[in-house]
């Protein structure tokens, strides 16, 4: 297959995972986080094993397609059910540590994958990588729970629970617009989080004259930085600002626009410089990130919502990822190499994201938002 037959398939899975996002938001309200996360869990399975059998265009496109939508179900439902089990004072460390899954989740399964690429080829990578994904089925299937009433429990946060007989949605569009806000935010994060990860090994290896795997290693300083970022601002927020995320967030956010502002001021001329901003980028990136797609998806409503609001918030989110991926190419192209025009829209980027977060800050002073 060509380059860009490639790019079209990583394209279709982007925008499955968006579209699944907004329909995961539906179906957990409905179904719960439990069946849709086992049927999410199961459906990925599959297309990974049909992943390893593949050998046409067509096949593959399909089944990457499908898995978006499978891999859109973990996200909210996890969070869904994190919000029911935890309390807000406690709910920032404790999704803070659960947020750096996708960091070493995404290490450990390259190194997983890699190791069997060489010692059972392409099919037997792909079996071993859904033999891991189906004990996980197993751990959910046996040990989740919804939330602490499904084993007899009382519910952590009785007060945030509201009788669906009482009539009265939740839905109200002091909600709906606190969505779109953090909506809005997280546009911007996944933006240039999806741009970074995508691109950085590219224009190490062709700007800066790496070697390749030297650019993915030095690429690798991101995640790196970014795990810190997201415990450090989760601790933060619940023992420093009492479980407040919008304040914490914002700090983080100022900070991330300073690393892309250097990133597109120097980081073009110094491999040093890029490395830098890099870091700074991916501390202060992953912070905000997890607390406003996490912990922050619980609270703008209550955990009666939970599900449905980490699904729009990280399916608005996922949009952002989508117009990276269309975006980023053509202005590398148009500047015949040069980075200054990508690194200018990171930083557009991010200041959409500050400037949606002190909007949703006002709200919050006003008593209008929950964060």
């Amino acid at each position: 297959m060509s380059v860009a037959e490639l790019g079209e398939i990583g394209s279709a899975y982007l925008v499955a995972y968006a579209i699944g996002q907004f329909v995961a938001a539906g179906l957990g309200q409905r179904r719960g986080a439990r069946v849709m996360l086992l049927t999410g869990i199961g459906a990925s399975i599959v297309c990974n094993l049909v992943f390893g059998f593949a050998n046409n265009y067509w096949t593959l496109f399909t089944f990457m397609t499908l898995n978006g939508l499978a891999q859109a179900t973990g996200w909210p439902a996890v969070v869904g059910t994190l919000g029911r089990w935890t309390r807000r004072e406690e709910r920032g460390t404790v999704m803070g540590l659960w947020g750096t899954c996708y960091q070493l989740g995404g290490v450990a399964a390259s190194m997983w994958a890699a190791f069997w690429l060489a010692r059972l080829g392409v099919r037997g990578a792909f079996v071993m990588a859904s033999a891991v994904l189906f004990a996980c089925w197993i751990v959910v299937a046996l040990w989740q729970r919804n939330r602490p009433e499904d084993v007899g429990l009382a519910a952590l946060e009785p007060e945030a629970e509201e009788s669906d007989d009482e009539g009265v949605s939740p839905w109200t569009r002091q909600l709906i617009t606190n969505l779109a806000l953090v909506g809005a935010v997280y546009f911007g994060i996944k933006f240039i989080r999806y741009a970074l990860w995508s691109w950085t090994p590219f224009l190490l290896e062709t700007n800066f004259g790496l070697a390749v795997d030297d650019a993915g290693y030095l690429s690798t300083v991101f995640d790196l930085a970014g795990f810190a970022g997201v415990i450090v601002a989760g601790i933060a927020s619940d023992k420093l600002f009492r479980g407040r995320r919008t304040v914490p967030a914002l700090l983080m956010l100022i900070g991330m626009m300073v690393g892309c502002g250097l990133l597109a001021l120097v980081g073009g001329s110094s491999l040093f410089l890029f490395a830098a901003s890099l870091g700074l980028i991916g501390f202060m990136l992953f912070g905000p990130d997890s607390l406003l797609s996490g912990a922050g998806a619980v609270e703008i409503g209550s955990p009666r919502v939970a599900v449905a609001a980490a699904g729009i918030i990280n399916g608005t989110g996922s949009i952002g990822a989508v117009v990276q991926e269309l975006l980023v190419p053509r202005l590398y192209d148009a500047g015949a190499g040069d980075t200054g025009p990508v690194f200018a829209v990171l930083w557009g980027a991010s200041l959409l994201s500050l400037v949606a977060l002190v909007v949703l800050l006002v709200r919050a002073r006003k008593g209008h938002a929950a964060l």
